[in-house]
Formats: structure tokens, sequence, C-alpha cells
């Protein structure tokens, strides 16, 4: 073993290794035809292919590439009925259909300004029914849901309107009723949602007026699904604090609890396509939930409410979907990387069916993969923050004695998502190196009860700033990091915690911000439809408030910046536009400060492509070590 300092040590686990061995997984579906997923692919400049179990090439091909910008993040891009693919295509956001064997997708919509997200197949009138976001007029985008006739090609007839937001459309099992989630500005999804159905006529178009199911103004409702016999609505509710699992009898309107517990069976609507559970066969539910961070999965009775719990080796559940004793879902832990996992209700096996990377099935790179640990610790106000915290190891290396390593905290985006528990490559790559991190999962993070959420209404670039620099401090305290080396980090939302925590704190000596945020009146007033107003939550109402918007931007403040920051951002970002990151970088330049700046061609919110993907993580490390580190690297 080497004995090397901390932040100096030479891995195994490389930008090129994460790059070349790493795709996306999202969004399993399981049919009669067979089990489909989508893979998202850096290694193909980030194009997204639909892929069939046993299949790993993709059927749709080059240069199609799955994806929806609806709301921007997108997400439901995709789906299928009988072996039949209808999808979004990124290129020019119309739908196509792909019919199994055939070589290439017909258009089912024509050219123009809409988008199109999270159909569904009405086999019985054969027609997608889906959201259809419309860019065609003067002011912000007309979101509906409207119904295509698959044999009659068109931009869509409308089927529900009114309001400023849809997703979720759900056709009962005989085909006769259809069950949606709208909500309005400025709630997002997760604040308030009401959750509709309506009778529909045998032309498929609805017959009456809807009917209000559940859901309002402080209410968040997701994933409704119907019951195999069409009786009773399914759905997830936080009207108790947290997202539980309720049940609605049509003929009564009577709603009652499937299984009330502390725990978070939803998550933040970020995107479409999100499924938490699915109905199996013999009356059966297979549902995951978070609780404390860490995700499990059981099965229930409806009916009985009889629960019985899954010993499964994962810690981090999505896209759950079954068809008879079979159930597919998307799961990691922190010993393995995210995949696609089949479970078989019967027999109780399971069998992988995709990794995300295969490079932890390597035991010259598995070796060096360090551990994970759940802290809590104090915060403003007497509270309680939490975080995962990954120590520094590597197998050939140990530090000098009384050395303590550099930290970097990872702030997540959203902000109301939540740090993963699932092993992740781009960690290792951290703390293989002798770099600790703490993924803080800070007030307003998801899993932890509506209330834990709440503690950021109003307080954004406060409570989530006092909370990373908190779980910074706590370790530090601890022995187990450098306080002269604390480096902060994150994207979207986290690149505002970022930048704000480097601006208004005296912690971290640097940082990077990944598509941050530097003008919060700048996002209010530029973002996209889906965000437009979730700033009136996060701070309040613009312009009224600006004092508090101009108070809590760090471009408003950057005189009070000194530390080292280096930023990363797509040059088609219509989330946070590149100017946000362009007007910081000039400010610390004529200053005199240390700022790095990537702009990448062709990435929007997010990056895709492999090549910038490892440029990102090359260029955050050598920043580091020689703006903060002070040490000289080992690639």
């Amino acid at each position: 073993m080497t004995t090397a300092p901390y932040a100096a040590w030479r891995s195994p686990i490389t930008s090129d290794l994460i790059a070349a061995q790493s795709i996306g997984l999202s969004e399993i579906r399981i049919d009669p035809a067979g089990i489909f997923w989508l893979e998202l692919r850096p290694a193909e400049s980030g194009r997204s292919a639909i892929v069939q179990a046993g299949a790993p090439a993709g059927l749709v091909p080059p240069p199609f590439s799955v994806r929806t910008r609806t709301h921007e993040y997108g997400g439901g891009a995709w789906t299928t009925a009988g072996g039949v693919l209808y999808f979004s295509n990124d290129g020019d956001q119309r739908l196509y259909a792909l019919q199994p064997g055939a070589a290439q997708p017909v258009a089912i919509t024509p050219p123009g300004p809409m988008r199109y997200a999270d159909g569904v197949i009405d086999t019985a009138c054969h027609a997608w029914i889906g959201i259809r976001e419309d860019h065609g007029g003067a002011g912000e985008p007309v979101n509906t849901v409207v119904r295509i006739a698959l044999d009659q090609p068109g931009a869509g007839e409308v089927l529900a309107c009114g309001h400023d937001f849809y997703s979720s459309p759900r056709l009962s099992p005989d085909g006769r009723w259809l069950a949606w989630l709208a909500w309005d500005h400025p709630r997002m999804p997760w604040v308030g949602t009401t959750l509709y159905a309506v009778r529909l006529d045998e032309a498929g178009f609805p017959a009456a007026a809807p009917m209000e199911i559940a859901g309002g103004r402080s209410e968040c409702i997701f994933q409704p699904e119907w019951s195999p016999d069409g009786a009773e609505i399914y759905f997830i509710s936080d009207r108790t604090g947290w997202g539980n699992l309720y049940a609605c009898a049509l003929e009564t309107m009577r709603t009652r609890p499937l299984l009330p517990m502390e725990a978070e069976f939803g998550y933040p609507q970020w995107v479409f396509g999100l499924s938490t559970y699915a109905l199996a066969g013999g009356g059966r539910m297979v549902c995951s939930y978070t609780s404390k961070g860490l995700g499990r999965m059981g099965v229930l009775d409806p009916a009985s409410g009889r629960f019985t719990p899954l010993d499964l080796p994962f810690s981090d559940f999505s896209s759950v979907r079954a068809l008879g004793s079979q159930v597919v879902f998307r799961g990691g832990s922190v010993a393995m990387p995210a995949g696609f996992v089949r479970l078989d209700l019967d027999t109780g096996r399971t069998e992988t069916l995709r990794k995300s990377t295969t490079a932890a099935d390597d035991p010259a790179v598995a070796r060096h993969f360090t551990r994970v640990e759940a802290v809590e610790f104090p915060t403003t106000g007497g509270a309680t923050a939490y975080g995962l915290y990954y120590p520094p190891f590597n197998a050939d290396y140990q530090a000098p004695a009384g050395d303590k390593p550099p930290l970097l905290v990872k702030c997540h985006g959203g902000p109301t998502a939540a740090a993963s528990s699932t092993l992740d490559l781009r960690t290792q790559f951290w703390t293989s190196r002798g770099i600790a991190i703490l993924d803080v999962n800070y007030g307003g993070s998801t899993g932890f009860g509506r209330a834990y959420r709440e503690r950021l209404d109003g307080n954004w670039g406060i409570v989530d700033v006092d909370d990373c620099v908190a779980g910074a401090r706590y370790l530090a305290d601890r022995g187990l990091a450098d306080a002269a080396r604390l480096v902060i980090t994150g994207g979207s939302a986290g690149g505002y915690t970022t930048l704000a925590a480097l601006t208004f704190r005296d912690c971290f000596r640097g940082g990077a911000s990944h598509y941050g945020i530097g003008d919060l009146a700048v996002l209010a007033r530029d973002t996209h439809k889906f965000e437009s107003r979730y700033l009136d939550g996060l701070i309040g109402p613009y312009p009224e408030r600006r004092d508090l918007y101009e108070a809590r931007s760090p471009l408003a403040h950057v005189e009070r910046l000194s530390a080292p920051v280096i930023f990363f951002q797509g040059e088609e970002d219509r989330v946070v536009p590149p100017g946000q990151a362009e007007q910081m970088v000039e400010a610390l330049r004529r200053k005199g400060a240390a700022v790095g700046y990537f702009l990448f061609a062709g990435e929007q919110h997010g990056f895709r492509k492999a090549e910038n993907i490892k440029r990102c993580l090359d260029a955050e490390l050598y920043f580091y070590a020689i703006n903060v580190f002070h040490t000289r690297l080992a690639f």
C-alpha cells in the first residue's frame, strides 16, 4: 500500500471509464410482446433509444432519439401496445409509430410547434391519448389532453383543457373512463394537483363534465391507476403529510387509505412517466416507497390491506411495472449501480436485465469502492438535516498520519429532489482519489414528508445553504474532513445553492456550478412555463418581492464572492440560459478571481454526450486540485 496525501491518489475509476461504460436507464415497460426500456447513450452523442430485452442494439434507428421537451424536462416520451412503439422524436418533437419488424418509424403528427408526452393507447378506438403542449401562440404554451386517431394522423383533438398543466392520462380497463391530473399556476405538481375522471362515449370522447376525485390547492396527487375491475381509482396523496396510497370508489366517491405509514410512495413530478407502484396478477399491488432516505418494496392486497415486505438487495426503486406475476423495475443499492430488474412474484426470483454500467463487475475497479453512511446533523433553528457520507477509500493507498481529506459537498437539483443511495461511479471517481463526499438532503428534499419539504418554502437560498454548511462543518468538527479544503458542487437548483453558499457564507473554499442560477430575477422573468411561477413559493411573488430576489441572487452580490468557481453550461439550455453563467464569469474575471467556464454546444439542461461528461469530471477535479486542494494530480 502506498502512502500519499488525500486527493493525490491514482485511481482506475477514470472519466474515460465513466463516459464509456455508463448509460442512462429510465422508463421500463412490460407488454405481452416483451419488456422494453429507454437508454440514454452518451457514446452516441446522447441519443435515447428504446431497447427490447434480448435485443441490445435498440429498436429505434438513428438518427431518431426518443425524447420529448414538454415541460422542458420531458419524460413519458414513449409507450408501447401490442409490440408497437409510439414515441416523440427529439429532433422535431413529432410523434412516431414503429411497427414490429419495421426498419423505419412513421410519423403520426404533422410538423409544427406541438410537443407530446405521457401517452397511452386506446386499443378499442385505435387512438393515442396524452399531453400536448402547443408552442404556436404568442403567449405561454397551452397544455391540453388530446386524442390522436392512429388511422387518421393529425395534431390531436382536445379532450380536456382550461388548466395550465396536465399529466397522467389513464384509461379504465374497459376504455369507458379517462382519468388525469391537472394543476395551475403558481402551484407545482408536488404542491397541489387535482385528479379528474370523465366517462367516454363509444367514440372515445367525453360524454359528460369531468368529476373531481381528489386533490386541490394544497394536496398533491400522484400516479392515478384504475383497479382491474374499473370500480376504483388508486392514487397517491400527501393529505396526511406523507405520500400514501388511497383508493376511491367511483360509484360512491368514497376514498379509503390503503397503507398508512410515515413513508413516501410518490416523487415530485418533475418529469412525466413516473411510476412507483403497479398492479400485478391476483389482485396484488407491488409498491415501492422511501423511508428515511432509503427505498423499500412490498406487495399489498388493496382489498384487505395486507402488506408483505419484499426482501430485495436494493435501496432505490423507480419505474415499477407489472404484468401477471412478472414485475419489472429500476433498482440500485449502495453496492450495485442502477439497473433493470425482473421479479417473479410467485417464486421470488430476480433477474437483472440491464445495468447502467458494467464497470462495477470488474474486481480491479470494484475493490476501490467506498461505503456509504446515512448521517443526521443539527442545523439552523434546532432542526435536523440529512445526508449520505462517502469516506475516501482506495485499496492501494493510505494517507499520512494526521492528514485529513478534502470534502466535496454535493447539492442535488430540484430543489425538491433527493440524494440517491445507488452506487454511482461519479461518486467513486472522487472518493477513490482521496476526496470525501457529503451528498446533502437539505430541507426541501423529498422522501422525508411534506413538512420537511416545506421547510424550503419562502427560504430557498437560506435553508438549503444553511444545511450544506452545517453538514460540512459537522464532518470537519469530527475530523472527517479538512476545514481548509471544503468545496461544493451542484447542478441546476443545486448550482444555485452552490453559488449562494460561496457568495453568502464563509465556509467553502471553492465550487462548481453545473448549469446553475446566478440571477433569480432573470429566472423568474425568462424561464419556461413549467417553472415560471415556481419561485413564488420558494422565494415570493415577482416582481412584488423584487427585494428578496436581489438579496438572494449571487450575481447581485458578486463583490462578496472571491472563492474559485468553475461553471459548466449547455448552449441550448432553456431552463437556465447561458447568460446566467456568463454574467457571473465576466464579473469574477473583472475581479481577477480564479474562474473557469465550459460552454457545450448541442447540450441542454444537463449533459448527455460522453465527451462532455468526461470533460466536466476532469476539469472540475483539476480546478480544485490547482485552486483549493493544492495537490499534484495522479490521473
